[in-house]
């Protein structure tokens, strides 16, 4: 199936409304497209040791990982009401080992987008190579 913008952020909004986020308040959900067009999806979280906490984005490459899959093309990001709400940099670096130039959507349902390159978030990705 091939999945356009908006049908990304709404399934990274759908994705929020599952967060466990009784310390912030702030839900974020996100959509992971993977290069052979499945989507895996995610929520924050939390833990009342916050260190604890997991990020939409990473729950959503940990399930898609652990279904076997390592090519990703696209990711949506819905956090809040914040038009815009990009991964935090320890997502980034996580998403980096996978897809490097990776398509990161934010945005709300029906709203306006904002589109960037993995590689332009995160320049200077760590690696052992």
């Amino acid at each position: 199936m091939k999945y356009d913008l908006q049908d990304l952020i709404a399934m990274a909004a759908a994705a929020r409304d599952k967060a466990y986020a009784p310390y912030s308040h702030f839900r974020v959900g996100a959509a992971l497209l993977t290069a052979g067009g499945r989507v895996y999806t995610g929520c924050n979280i939390e833990n009342a040791s916050y260190g604890l906490t997991v990020c939409a984005e990473r729950v959503a490459l940990f399930q898609a990982v652990a279904a076997g899959e390592r090519e990703f093309t696209a990711l949506a990001v819905v956090g809040g009401d914040l038009e815009a709400c990009f991964p935090c940099g320890a997502c980034r670096q996580v998403l980096a080992e996978f897809a490097p130039d990776l398509e990161v959507i934010t945005g709300r349902p029906g709203g306006s987008i904002h589109r960037r390159r993995l590689k332009e978030l995160l320049p200077d990705t760590f690696t052992l190579k």
